[in-house]
């Protein structure tokens, strides 16, 4: 049978929603959504039919389960599109994947907040209205009481919110000082030139892209001058013939001049990291001690928070930003807040265990390894090759670019399968299972999967090649 003479044998829209089976589909599930799931399910027909792989008994066959069809389609199209995954990469904050997972504290305290009302902007003890950053400013008082001058906290939606909030209180209609080496870009073109456009502020460059001296700094005052910034270069690095001031050298500068100094840290860990095996990442702590006056930073970072961009630094200074009409455009929910308060609590009371993102970063090559060798072990087989080999986690994010934890990979191959076949089979699985692609290999590092997960993840592996 010729192709036209199948596209006839194709019923119409009309025609099968009028059918019994489809019509109780309607019913059920609303006239809208079945009528598109059947346009998708005759389109992918038409479809098979030009591209040969439909001759006439196989058209028949199909056409006889398009009721079946046509409800796989409709469940497909009214699940959930944002669905949770796997993440075997060893990427611990895969911006791609959510970044930092939630301490399971703040699950509840957001189930809670959300299922009824709250006091988010409510006084209790002086029955009026509040504001909604006492929440979280007492505890990141608590944390960053450590500071040289009193320091207020606000919390917008993103770190780039945060350094658009910033320049725009602090200069608009005049001039900011950056280092070329720090007009950086990171993930989704945020370009700190764009933002300071947008702020109204213009962008003053001073040095090179590989040295700038404090003396750059200090020609480049003028009475337009309204603020210094440092852009912390958190996903790259500059090495070999450079030079770049101190945050001391800058902090003395400023206040000579009587201008504040602001640092964009990017990430912004909340601890020292080098107890995980992190150097040279900067605190938040560290740049307010050294005379820092605002310094922004991400809250789904190094911090392990929700998405959010958070505001440490002379209350004077963070007042005159929470009193910004853009603040209101950039602040963040009760939902933020509830998630912010738990992750603040586990800070405070030093259980950092209870951070997925500090706890993975604290796990060391021998316990992966073990966990490794338990996996390997539970789903080699005939089809399967499962091996254990050394690798490497990185932190990702755009945080601690050059520093690396070494752990231990699962190594699979499938028998008549390519890696990235193998992988694209992964990521088919419920839940799916992203991981990375290397030398004709797919590696699957435990760092960054939770432990209860890996049966789950022992019987996915175990059918995929069957």
């Amino acid at each position: 049978m010729a192709k036209n003479e199948l596209f006839r044998e194709l019923p119409s829209v009309d025609e099968l929603i009028r059918t019994s089976a489809l019509a109780a589909l309607a019913n059920s599930n609303g006239m809208a959504v079945v009528t598109d799931a059947t346009r998708v399910v005759l389109a992918r027909l038409r479809e098979e039919i030009s591209s040969g792989f439909l001759d006439s008994q196989s058209l028949r066959v199909a056409l006889d389960t398009i009721p079946n069809a046509v409800e796989a389609q409709l469940r497909k199209s009214l699940t959930h599109s944002l669905r949770p995954v796997i993440n075997a990469t060893g990427v611990i904050l895969h911006t791609n994947l959510g970044r930092a997972p939630l301490t399971p504290a703040a699950f509840d305290h957001i189930r809670e907040t959300a299922n009824s009302y709250s006091n988010l902007e409510f006084d209790l003890g002086a029955g009026e209205r509040g504001k909604r950053d006492v929440h979280v400013e007492g505890l990141f008082r608590k944390l960053l009481a450590e500071s040289s001058t009193a320091v207020s906290t606000i919390v917008v939606n993103n770190n780039a919110a945060a350094v658009l909030l910033a320049l725009n209180t602090l200069a608009e209609g005049g001039e900011v000082i950056v280092s070329r080496g720090e007009l950086v870009e990171i993930g989704g073109s945020f370009r700190i030139p764009d933002v300071m456009a947008k702020s109204g502020a213009t962008l003053r460059e001073v040095g090179t892209t590989n040295r700038t001296r404090i003396a750059d700094y200090e020609k480049a005052i003028s009475e337009r001058t309204r603020l210094l910034l440092r852009v912390h270069r958190s996903n790259f690095e500059i090495t070999g013939f450079t030079e770049q001031p101190s945050t001391e050298e800058l902090v003395k500068l400023t206040r000579q001049r009587g201008i504040p100094v602001m640092e964009d840290l990017g990430s912004g860990a909340l601890v020292d990291l080098e107890q995980f095996g992190i150097r040279g990442e900067p605190t938040v702590l560290d740049s307010l001690r050294m005379g820092v006056d605002v310094v922004t930073y991400s809250g789904d970072k190094l911090l392990g928070g929700p998405q959010a961009g958070l505001l440490s630094g002379r209350s004077e200074l963070i007042a005159r930003m929470r009193a910004n009409s853009l603040f209101r455009a950039l602040r963040v929910d009760k939902l933020t807040y509830a998630a912010f308060e738990s992750t603040l609590l586990a800070y405070v009371k030093r259980d950092y265990a209870a951070i997925p993102t500090l706890r993975m970063m604290n796990l060391s090559q021998a316990e992966i390894g073990a966990r490794a060798e338990r996996l390997a072990a539970a789903v080699e087989s005939s089809k399967i090759q499962a091996t254990v080999i050394d690798g490497e986690s990185v932190i990702g994010g755009g945080a601690a670019p050059s520093s690396v934890l070494p752990t231990r990979l699962v190594a699979l191959t499938c028998s008549g399968v390519s890696a990235d076949e193998l992988a694209a089979r992964l990521r088919t699985c419920d839940p799916p299972i992203i991981a990375r692609v290397d030398e004709g290999r797919v590696l699957l590092d435990l760092r960054t999967v939770f432990p209860e997960l890996d049966q789950t993840l022992a019987r996915l592996l175990g059918a995929l090649c069957e």
